[in-house]
C-alpha cells in the first residue's frame, strides 16, 4: 500500500485503483461475451450468407424470446387463430422480393431463421447496456430540430387492432454511419412513459448492422423508449415463428427509379392477446400481449410512413434519402409509396382509414402526398425526398 493511500486512509478515505487500461477492457470484453452467449442461442445448422450475415437456425422453442421473465411459462402461439380478409384489386406490375439468405440454404422445420449478433455489432452501439434499443422518441411529430424528420400519414385517434398495407422497396443512401432511413408504420397508445409501441417496416441503418443493406426490422417499447423493448430478437420479446423470413434479415431486390417495382405486403393484428405480424404469405411471428399494457385495448393511432435522422455533418443539412430519394410529387416508378392502407377494428374487419393526415418537418427535403391512383390503389400516398438540395437548408 502506497504512502498516499495510508494518509488518505488515516482520515477515513479509501482510495480504490481505477478500473483503467486493461483492467476496463477486460471487464468490457465479459459483458460483451457475456450479452453474445444470451442472444447467441446454440443452432442446429448455420447459413452463411452473400451479404456477410450469418443466420442461425435456432430450435424455435430456444429462441430469445423466452429469456424474457414474463415469458418463461409462455406456450408458443403456432399459427393466429383467425386471418383479417385481405383484398386488393392492384393490376400494375410488381415482382416479388425475397431475403437474401435463401440463396445459401433454408431453416429446417421447427427451427427459426435469427441473424447471429457479433462483437461488432454491439461495439457500434452507444452501449453494451443500449444494445438493440432506441435511445430516444421514435414516434412522428412535427419537430426536426430533434435530428429526426418524417413524411408520415397519420389516422385519425380511435380504437385500432392492427393495419394492412404494401410498401415500395427502395434502397435508400445514408450520407454517415449513424444515420439511418426507413419506412414503418406505428401502431400506438399511451403517452410519456406509458407509451406502448409496435412497429415494422424497412431500413438502411449503417451505423446498427454495418452496413448499407435494406433490412426488414421489428421494434416494440412499453414504456416510451425508456429501456424496454428492442429492434428484432435483440432482447427477449418478439416471438418468432417462421422458418423462411429472418427478422433483421437482408433483400438485396429492390424497386429501380423508372424501372421494376419491388413491394413488402405487411399485415398486424390482434389476435387475442397476441399481436401477429404477416409478411406477404408468411406467418413471421409476435408481439406476446405480456409484453404490453395499454396495447391491451387496442392501438389510439396508426402512422405510415418515412424517417430519417439528419445529424448535420459539416453544420449541413443530410443528403440522406428517404424512400427513393426523390420528391412526392415524381409519382409512380420514381418516388417512393404506401397503398391500400388498411386499419383494423373491435370486430376484426379491415377498413380503410378516414380522416388521414400528414406530418412532416422540411417539406424542401422530403415530402409527402396524397395519391389519387384509383380505387384499385385505395388510400395512399407517395413520400420521401433527397435530403440537401437547392431548397433544403
Amino acid at each position: 500500500m502506497g504512502m498516499a493511500t495510508v494518509a488518505l486512509m488515516l482520515i477515513g478515505v479509501i482510495i480504490y485503483p481505477c478500473v483503467c487500461g486493461k483492467e476496463f477492457s477486460d471487464h468490457q470484453e465479459i459483458k460483451i461475451q457475456t450479452l453474445l452467449k444470451r442472444l447467441n442461442k446454440h443452432a442446429l445448422i448455420s447459413i452463411k450468407t452473400v451479404d456477410g450475415d450469418i443466420i442461425d437456425c435456432v430450435p424455435i422453442h430456444s429462441q430469445p424470446a423466452f429469456d424474457h421473465p414474463l415469458l418463461r411459462n409462455h406456450t408458443i402461439q403456432m399459427r393466429p387463430s383467425f386471418i383479417p380478409e385481405i383484398t386488393s384489386t392492384y393490376t400494375k406490375k410488381k415482382t416479388k422480393a425475397t431475403q437474401a439468405w435463401h440463396k445459401n440454404g433454408r431453416c429446417p422445420k421447427n427451427t427459426v431463421p435469427i441473424r447471429r449478433i457479433m462483437k461488432e455489432d454491439i461495439l457500434r452501439s452507444k452501449s453494451i447496456e443500449s444494445f438493440g434499443k432506441k435511445t430516444t422518441s421514435s414516434i412522428p411529430e412535427n419537430d426536426p430540430s430533434k435530428g429526426h424528420e418524417y413524411a408520415v400519414m397519420n389516422s385519425m385517434q380511435g380504437k385500432y387492432f392492427g393495419t394492412k398495407f404494401e410498401v415500395n422497396m427502395w434502397k435508400p443512401e445514408v450520407q454517415v454511419p449513424n444515420e439511418f432511413s426507413l419506412a414503418q408504420t406505428w401502431l400506438v397508445s399511451g403517452v410519456g412513459t406509458t407509451r406502448n409501441t409496435i412497429e415494422a417496416g424497412l431500413q438502411v441503418y449503417p451505423g446498427k448492422y454495418g452496413d448499407n443493406n435494406l433490412r426488414l426490422f421489428v421494434f416494440w417499447t412499453a414504456n416510451g423508449y425508456q429501456g424496454t423493448g428492442c429492434y428484432n430478437n435483440e432482447c427477449a420479446g418478439f416471438v418468432q415463428r417462421s422458418n423462411k423470413i429472418a427478422v433483421g434479415g437482408t433483400y438485396n431486390t429492390f424497386s429501380q427509379y423508372d424501372g421494376d417495382q419491388y413491394e413488402l405486403s405487411v399485415l398486424i393484428w390482434k389476435d387475442g392477446e397476441n399481436w401477429w405480424l404477416q409478411i406477404g404469405e408468411e406467418f413471421v411471428g409476435y408481439w406476446p400481449g405480456q409484453l404490453f399494457n395499454s396495447l391491451g385495448n387496442g392501438a389510439t393511432i396508426v402512422q405510415w410512413g418515412g424517417e430519417i435522422v439528419n445529424r448535420e455533418t459539416d453544420g449541413k443539412h443530410t443528403g440522406t434519402d428517404m424512400g427513393s430519394g426523390h420528391f412526392a410529387e415524381e409519382g409512380y416508378k420514381k418516388a417512393s409509396y404506401f397503398r391500400n392502407l388498411m386499419t383494423i377494428d373491435e370486430t376484426n374487419t379491415l377498413r380503410e382509414p378516414q380522416g388521414v393526415y400528414r406530418t412532416t418537418g422540411h417539406d424542401n427535403c422530403y415530402n409527402i402526398k396524397a395519391g389519387d391512383g384509383g380505387t384499385s390503389w385505395g388510400v395512399n400516398f407517395f413520400y420521401g425526398g433527397p435530403g440537401l438540395n437547392e431548397r433544403c437548408p
